[in-house]
């Protein structure tokens, strides 16, 4: 085999799936490929797969197929499909997609490397059988988030079983990484200059039950809050009915753990939350908000929300759109139901008409803007330290995130520079003009 193969990798949907592309194209790097992120040089594609909602299906089929095109028109010799989508239905896309030379379900990412030999030889490869192993989560990564910041995946799969969630029988039950393995991975982007860790999940605050009894991410925090180089741990994903005390004062105590809270609530309705088999009760919910804004002042809190669940009633929509009302959530973003195949949900009686649903989400957006702007409005006027992450299309803004924007779901704040900057620097902004996501200003 030539070293100077190519690999160009496509990768979908949530930030975990993109760790996971990242430890194969590490791996491969490892084993002497070049790696490009033009699909015109690239001997062996990659398509890392999403395969959480009917739209997400839908786009990793045709990222596969527009990849397939590739051996007609450039240098392509094989594609290769993994991740949750062939996990799922691996049969169905062996059986249905020729254009497919090998197939990696989610325990598959330490065989990418036989995958692309074997394909590169002429022969099939595939593997998609569960085996509930993640130590290849130990593996180097290329990163492939902008220069400063990376996502650090401290678990895998998922006990939770929401009704409406198919994540359990993809990615199995929840299993941690052990506290040591997670703070030397850490270490390690730390020396590579990473600024801004981001902690992910299927679900943060249950890190370590598992291993240790009980959870303990608050005690991660705290050691991953020694690591020198690191400015910036931000957690995604929490599980609101697991969140103590403890967990908030590590959050308050810890310098470098910005005041950022994503908590997934979906819903407020105490029977909707049930259908969805969503632990905690509205009122559980509403003293867990209310604990962040007191212990941590400052705190930016972002949520998603789900509407068109089977049986949910106008009167039920209107109680989760009053809640969206009085909290004032810092983000928010909305869903309309997806039905999941073999999920509890999906057969649930009492579906909602899309149009409804559509409506419906409709009403939450316009309900949330506004309160985006005004929250958005009330920092004109402050100076923040901003990540660069780079330069608008015109080149006339450099835009970047402070502690208030998680990467890739969060707005962006462009400025203006007085020097040349560089994408992983941290730089005063003093904010001059808001809208509903994004804020604008300049450097100071």
């Amino acid at each position: 085999m030539a070293k100077n193969n190519t690999i160009s990798i496509v990768s979908l949907g949530c930030a975990k799936n993109q760790v996971d592309a990242e430890i194969m194209l590490g791996l491969l790097k490892d084993a002497g490929f070049d790696i490009t992120e033009n699909k015109d040089e690239a001997d062996v594609i990659i398509v890392n797969t999403c395969g959480f909602i009917e739209s997400a299906k839908t786009e990793a089929i045709e990222a596969i197929l527009e990849a397939a095109e590739y051996k007609h028109s450039a240098n392509c010799k094989a594609v290769i499909a993994a991740g949750c989508l062939t996990q799922r239905y691996a049969e169905d896309v062996i059986q249905q997609m020729p254009e497919v030379d090998a197939v990696l379900g989610i325990n598959g990412y330490d065989k990418i490397v036989d995958a692309v030999k074997e394909c590169l030889d002429g022969r099939r490869y595939d593997f998609y059988e569960y085996t509930g192993d993640i130590s290849y989560i130990d593996s180097a990564r290329i990163l492939s988030t902008p220069k400063g910041s990376a996502y650090i995946k401290i678990s895998e799969g998922c006990d939770n079983r929401c009704a409406y969630c198919a994540i359990p029988d993809i990615r199995g039950p929840f299993r941690s990484r052990t506290m040591e393995s997670v703070v030397s991975e850490a270490k390690r982007l730390a020396e590579a200059g990473v600024k801004e860790l981001v902690v992910v999940a299927q679900d943060t605050s249950r890190y370590g039950k598992d291993l240790y009894g009980r959870p303990v991410l608050s005690k991660l925090l705290y050691e991953l809050d020694k690591i020198d180089g690191v400015e910036w741990i931000r957690v995604m994903y929490l599980y609101p009915d697991e969140i103590a005390s403890e967990l908030i004062t590590a959050m308050k105590e810890c310098k470098k753990v910005v005041p950022y809270v994503d908590l997934p609530l979906q819903h407020i309705n105490g029977r909707i939350l049930n259908a969805m088999n969503r632990r905690g009760t509205p009122e559980d919910i509403k003293a867990v908000l209310k604990s962040f804004r007191e212990e941590l002042p400052d705190c930016v809190i972002r949520t998603s929300v789900i509407v068109g669940f089977p049986g949910e009633t106008e009167a039920e929509f209107k109680e989760l759109l009053e809640f969206v009302k009085d909290i004032r959530f810092d983000r928010l973003g909305a869903f309309c139901y997806s039905p999941e195949e073999g999920t509890p949900a999906s057969t649930m009686k009492n579906k909602i008409r899309k149009a409804v649903k559509e409506a419906r989400y409709n009403r939450i957006m316009e309900c949330q803007q506004p309160i985006s702007r005004e929250i958005n409005e009330a920092r004109v006027g402050n100076v923040y330290d901003v990540l660069v992450e780079g330069v608008s299309d015109d080149g006339i803004f450099y835009y970047g995130r402070s502690y208030a924007e998680g990467p890739d779901v969060d707005g962006k704040i462009y400025f203006t520079a007085n020097d040349p900057l560089n994408v992983g620097d941290m730089v005063k902004v003093k904010i001059l003009i808001a809208e509903e996501y994004d804020l604008t200003g300049c450097q100071i």
